[in-house]
This record gives C-alpha cells, sequence and structure tokens, in this order.
C-alpha cells in the first residue's frame, strides 16, 4: 500500500466513530492527516485538541505557537508537508469527558495506523516525542515519567528529543525546570535547522 493510499484510507477512518458518540462532546471522527513521504522530521504528539478538529490543520492553538518557538521555526516551515510530518497517537480529537478534561488517545488507533505510516516516512531524521503516550510507545521500556525522559534527552539524542506537551498548563514545570530552556531547547533549534535545511 502506497502512503498516499493509507492517507486516503486514514482521512475516512471512523474505527473511534462509537467511542466518540459516547463521549460528552459527542463528536464524530475528524482525522487530522499531516505528512508526505519527503518529510524530513516527525512530530510525535498525543492527539488533536478541540480547535484543531475545528481547523482540521495540527497544532493550530497555542500550544503550536509555544511547539514552533521551541523549535525555532516559523510557521510556512512547520507545515510545509514535504519537510515536517505530524503523526500524533491519535488522530482525531478523543473528546472531553463529563467534567471537560481531555480524554486519552485511544490506542486502536496507534495500533491500526502508526507502523504502516512510518514504514512509508523513510527521510525522518528526527522525531520529537510530545508528552508520554508518544515517549511511552516509541522508547518502550526505556520511558519514565515524563519529566524523568526529557532529563535524560541525551541518552536519546540526536535522532530522538522528547518534550513536555507544549501546552500553556506545562508553563509551572518549565520554571520547576530551567535545564529545559537553558540546555535542552538550544539543542532542539540546531537539530531543526540541521535536519530541515537540504
Amino acid at each position: 500500500m502506497t502512503l498516499a493510499s493509507l492517507s486516503n484510507d486514514l482521512t475516512s477512518c471512523e474505527i473511534c466513530k462509537d467511542r466518540f458518540a459516547a463521549t460528552h462532546t459527542a463528536h464524530a471522527p475528524r482525522p487530522v492527516v499531516w505528512f508526505q513521504k519527503p518529510a524530513r522530521l516527525l512530530i510525535a504528539g498525543q492527539a488533536p485538541g478541540a480547535r484543531v478538529h475545528e481547523s482540521g490543520q495540527p497544532f493550530t492553538d497555542p500550544s503550536g505557537d509555544r511547539l514552533r518557538d521551541w523549535m525555532g521555526i516559523n510557521s510556512t516551515t512547520f507545515y510545509d508537508q514535504s519537510r515536517v510530518a505530524i503523526l500524533p497517537m491519535a488522530f482525531c480529537f478523543p473528546g472531553y469527558n463529563a467534567k471537560g478534561a481531555d480524554l486519552p488517545p485511544p490506542p486502536v488507533c496507534a495500533k491500526t495506523w502508526r507502523a504502516p505510516i512510518l514504514d512509508k516516512l523513510p527521510n525522518i531524521g528526527l522525531t520529537l516525542l510530545i508528552g508520554g503516550y508518544a515517549q511511552k510507545y516509541h522508547l518502550g521500556k526505556s520511558a519514565g515519567t515524563v519529566t524523568d525522559t526529557v532529563a535524560q534527552w541525551r541518552d536519546h539524542a540526536p535522532s530522538i528529543i522528547p518534550l513536555p506537551h507544549p501546552s500553556w498548563r506545562n508553563t509551572g514545570w518549565i520554571k520547576r525546570n530551567p535545564w529545559f530552556e537553558t540546555e535542552l531547547l538550544p539543542v532542539l533549534k540546531s537539530r531543526v535547522k540541521e535536519v530541515l535545511v537540504p
């Protein structure tokens, strides 16, 4: 199966239709598909949020602004699918529970789509693992808590860099871990530039 046919099948995926209908948001699936074969950088995130569900474009929210700042690139580069592939652990917005909290990405999404798509992206030179779900999937038993995994980023560089979620809710975490901005982010910006510049 080609990457284009995988993309078409993923775009029409309704494997979680009943699951989403039963959430507090009672929404329909809307996979956010963002990758092309030439991509050299992979962003492995968690799942689209409500704003991304509406826009159909990944990271069109304050988290995206912060992530682009961390990477040292502008929106034009970030959304160039020939350079950046964005594969979250679930391609659809998982919804909210009755208390308004984010639901986790359904595991069936990664089990169904992740390996076949990654197999068709041969040029990836850098993978950014954003948050615990992506870190556990890609690093397996070597992934601990997000704090521990990100603190041990040197163990995975230069091809993999684990990151916390760029949500503004993590501002406190960043303040408590100043090494993230002083030690990790300069290396991240440098690696992103190396990988994306031909």
